[in-house]
């Protein structure tokens, strides 16, 4: 699972770099995501804006990345693409997340 890291302002921005999160990779995208944010700063901004497809077993690996993050910090999502987006409400993830529109949006508003 191909993913970048950025720490800057008291947040850590992961940019996923795959298409899909889905059960083929869903437990690779946890121990990527645990590796990616262990140790780091209280607000964690998962970019999926090249993310076009997630399946349960994929918004399980979301959820479960969440539950690794809290109760100390937080994952904010952003840039989801239609398909995504649309996965987030028919299931009501959105009233879970603080989801942004772009990852600008999240960077902006995290920083006000």
């Amino acid at each position: 699972m191909e993913v970048s890291t950025k720490t800057e302002d008291g947040f850590c921005v992961v940019t996923l770099h795959e298409a899909r999160i889905d059960a083929a990779v869903a437990l690779d995208f946890k121990e990527t995501m645990r590796r990616a944010t262990e140790g780091g700063p209280a607000r964690v901004i998962l970019d999926l804006g090249v993310v076009t497809f997630v399946d349960s077993s994929g918004l399980g690996a979301i959820v479960a990345t969440m539950k690794f993050l809290a109760p100390d910090r937080t994952l904010i999502l952003a840039g989801l693409t239609p398909p995504v987006d649309k996965v987030f409400r028919l299931t009501r993830m959105d009233s879970v997340f603080s989801i942004f529109s772009t990852l600008d949006d999240a960077l902006t508003f995290q920083r006000a």
